[in-house]
């Protein structure tokens, strides 16, 4: 089965660059079969990343920005291939 995680987060104004940065140099304990980083209007930023697992298995996520990086705290949700 195919699970992608998705995590969002909206940087304080004007940090975009600085959290988008932030979320690509992030490591995983360990890799997913695939990962993606976008970016959007309102210095949002978005990372999809895919997994060969269960849905509900125990996967590595992004952690958290500092409260300094983010204007709220991260969205986070699962889905599963259909």
């Amino acid at each position: 089965m195919t699970v992608a995680l998705m995590w969002e987060a909206r940087a304080v104004e004007g940090r975009g660059e600085e959290l988008l940065a932030w979320a690509k140099a992030r490591v995983l304990e360990r890799e997913p079969e695939r990962r993606e980083t976008f970016r959007a209007p309102q210095d949002r930023v978005l990372v999809i990343t895919w997994w060969d697992a269960e849905y509900d298995a125990k996967l590595p996520e992004l952690p958290e920005p500092g409260d300094e990086l983010v204007t709220r705290t991260v969205h986070r949700w699962r889905f599963e291939a259909a």
